[in-house]
Parts: C-alpha cells; structure tokens; sequence
C-alpha cells in the first residue's frame, strides 16, 4: 500500500479529511469556542433558545448556553471514548486471539465460547446492565464497559489470521529451531495480523463513539458539567419542534464524526484485503 494508492481512495480521503477536522477543533476548542461552554450568561446577555445568529453561530439551549462552544466541546468526550476504549480491546482482543489461534485445543475452545458469550447478548442492553451494577453512572463506568464487550471483534479476525498463518513454513522453521512461542507470537504472527486488525479498529472507534452518546443520551454516560453529543441531545429531545438547533448541532457533528472514521476504515479493508483491491 503505497501514499499514492491513499491518496486516489477517495473514500480514506474524505474519511481522513473528515477525521482531521474534528480531531484539530477537538484538540483547539479552547481557542476555537467563542464563549465559556459552562457560561450561563445573566441580565440583557441572558436569552435561552436563541436561534443560530451572531454572536451565536449554533444558537443557545435552554439555559442560554453557546451551542457552538459546547458541540466543540463534546467532540473531546466522543474522541477521548472512541479511541482510548478502541486503544484497550486492540491490546486485550489481539492477546486473547493469538493466545487461540496458535495453541488452538481447549484452550481455544474455551477462549472462544467466551466470546460466543459475550457476543451473543445485544451490546447496548448488555451495557446497560452492567452499569446500572454501579452505584453512580459515569464515563469511567462507560468505559470499563464498552472495553469489556468491546474485544470480541478483534479477538475473532486476530483468531481466524493466525489459524491460517500459523502452519506456513516460517513459523514451522522457527518451531523446529526452538523458537520461543512468545517470539513467534510477537515477532512472526503479529506483523502479519496488524492489516485487519488496524481496519476493525479503525471502525471500533465509531462504534464506541455511537455507544458512549447512547448511553449518554440515557442518562448512563456523562454527567453534568462533563459535556458529551450524546448528552446534549438528550437535553435537546424536549424542543425539536420549537428550537430544532439544540439537537440537530450536536447530533450533526456526531454523524459526520462517525461516518469520516467509518469511511477510513472502509478504504483501509479496501486496500489491504486483496478480496477489495478490484472493487
């Protein structure tokens, strides 16, 4: 996969571009936002449901708050989810797949009964139910627990890589030198498992910024003052018909967060699965 090959995907471009963006107005929302995200202004300032209009690009919510400031905001809550959980079930799911594939046996068969498991029950309702354990909803809780039902996926494709790759002639070789196994895991199998497992992280960190706002939205997420997309729609819900802004704005800035990282990681299977390299 050359820099040109990125460069004429136009899906890995739009993506990237898209996920730059929102990474950079992230990254700079202290100097981006144009008002304290938390300021809820008083006297001749003071006006709620303020449709989009200077000084207030996004409009207000209820409170008089500037959309604009808190949408910026929030993207460093969906980001920081997205892709510290995905960081966590790579290490996690990539151990527990080559622990499996290569010795295969019981302890492959236990290891994936695990993950048939864990799979097999709807992931929101399980997270669900796994924070309503603690005692106090919070984004900790969220994500302790979209780690804990987050691996299954990369455990699988790290699984199904190195059962095909771990009878080639290079890893019998190092076998037969006696080759330690955690060498062959990390040095030989690894390298060859990075292609697929950089795809499906790369479209696991959509996935956990769609579940962090869902379960925000419920009220199982972020808690005030913590500013989070899912959050504000929730508050947002209520005045769809008469101050449609104060959900569409967040709501806005989620979607097109998750599609640019879901465009990514489409051109990346792309060019690294030979089965798309045609398509």
């Amino acid at each position: 996969m050359s820099r040109g090959d990125l460069l004429r995907h136009r899906g890995i471009v739009a993506g990237a571009g898209l996920v730059a963006a929102f990474v950079a107005a992230s990254l700079l929302a202290p100097w981006l936002a144009p008002l304290d995200p938390q300021a809820i202004p008083t006297g001749l300032g003071a006006a709620s449901l303020r449709p989009p209009a200077p000084p207030h690009a996004f409009g207000t919510d209820v409170l008089g708050r500037d959309l604009l400031s808190r949408v910026l905001y929030g993207g460093r809550v969906s980001l920081m989810v997205g892709v510290g959980v995905e960081l966590l079930v790579v290490l996690f799911g990539t151990a527990i797949g080559l622990i499996a594939g290569y010795y295969g046996g019981w302890l492959d068969s236990l290891l994936m009964r695990v993950t048939d498991v864990v799979m097999a029950f709807p992931s929101l309702v399980l997270a669900i139910g796994l924070i309503a354990v603690f005692e106090k909803p919070g984004l900790d809780k969220v994500f302790l627990v979209l780690v804990l039902l987050g691996w299954t996926t990369i455990a699988r494709v790290v699984r199904g890589q190195v059962l095909s790759l771990r009878e080639r002639e290079y890893v019998q070789a190092a076998r037969a030198l006696g080759v330690r196994d955690a060498v062959i895991l990390l040095r030989h199998l690894l390298p060859n498992c990075l292609g697929p497992i950089l795809v499906a992280a790369t479209i696991g960190v959509g996935g956990n910024m769609v579940a962090e706002a869902g379960l925000s939205f419920l009220g199982l997420g972020a808690q005030a003052p913590t500013i989070s997309w899912g959050a504000m729609l929730a508050e947002g819900q209520t005045f769809l018909s008469s101050a449609p802004w104060v959900a569409v704005f967040p709501g806005l800035a989620l979607m097109l967060a998750v599609l640019g990282v879901n465009l990514l990681g489409d051109g990346l299977r792309d060019l690294l699965d030979p089965r798309f390299r045609g398509s």
